[in-house]
């Protein structure tokens, strides 16, 4: 008795390392099928791309040496051993950098003000209509999926070349982008006071106003800044298509081949998002409290 007593735990022990050993087992040929499917799915999808890593190790050189071209003056020093040449035009640089965050600033004022005046047919839980929250939801869509670039080509044709066909298309675009994220917070929103306020007999548009809104007024005033920061590289982009802006010089300048004003006109773009982003992230912390921020 004494015997069987001892012999058992150490049986136990024996069948409970087996049982982990093949629980172990099972997971690295899990992992291990994971990666060989994932790295099949890759090479599949980069043959279909017509990606051909030749190609790609044959001309990288040349990425490289174009890096070295922006980054040489035509004196053939370094851009930063002379400041003021590299910087010759910084003064109009600026002037359409500025455009470039006007543009910016308008179209995603206009856009969150249509996406806040549509967000609550989209949500499901405010919507009156379940054909209104269809339809919404698919103008919504079609706002955001078409790239902002391809509005602006399209409104540069109508209209002529400037800042009106880069506002118009960041508009459109962050109306569909600003338009799913609003309506998403909503759904997302309490529905104890929609009801009590309901219940005194008050409209649809007076439970939206103070049952809502006050809910989600710091969810809104978050994505508006974060769409901002977005939309200040768009409006960059849209430059290459004559919608104003920033993007206008340097495509120029890319065409013309004048390297250093490329490294210039990149550098400031960098350096104004970079500064754009660190300000609305202090913004958005303030409007969530400080575990925000961490």
């Amino acid at each position: 008795m004494t015997l069987a007593v001892s012999i058992l735990p150490e049986q136990q022990l024996a069948v409970l390392n087996a049982a982990y050993r093949q629980a172990v087992s099972r997971r690295r040929l899990r992992l291990l099928l994971g990666v060989v499917v994932f790295a099949a799915a890759l090479a599949l999808a980069g043959f279909g791309a017509e990606v051909n890593l030749r190609t790609l190790f044959t001309y990288f050189g040349n990425f490289v040496s174009y890096f070295d071209r922006i980054l040489t003056l035509d004196s053939g020093q370094r851009v930063w051993t002379d400041i003021g040449e590299w910087f010759w035009g910084l003064r109009k640089w600026l002037r359409m950098l500025g455009e470039t965050l006007l543009i910016s600033y308008v179209g995603t004022l206009i856009g969150a003000t249509f996406a806040l005046c549509l967000n609550f047919f989209a949500a499901e839980n405010t919507s009156p209509s379940p054909w209104l929250r269809f339809v919404v939801r698919r103008l919504l869509e079609f706002a955001r999926t078409v790239p902002g670039i391809v509005f602006a080509l399209i409104f540069v044709i109508a209209f002529g070349l400037g800042p009106m066909a880069g506002v118009l298309a960041i508009a459109i675009h962050s109306t569909g982008a600003l338009g799913k994220l609003f309506s998403e917070i909503v759904e997302n929103a309490d529905m104890k006071p929609v009801e009590g306020i309901r219940s005194t007999g008050a409209s649809w548009l007076s439970c939206m106003r103070f049952a809502i809104v006050p809910q989600v007024t710091a969810g809104y005033a978050s994505y508006a800044l974060l769409r901002f920061e977005i939309n200040v590289r768009e409006a960059s982009v849209m430059g290459f298509v004559g919608a104003g802006g920033i993007g206008q010089e340097l495509v120029v300048a890319i065409r013309k081949f004048y390297y250093s004003d490329v490294s210039a006109i990149l550098l400031t773009i960098i350096v104004t998002v970079f500064i754009i982003d660190i300000s609305t992230g202090w913004l958005r912390g303030r409007l969530f409290g400080k575990e925000a921020r961490t």
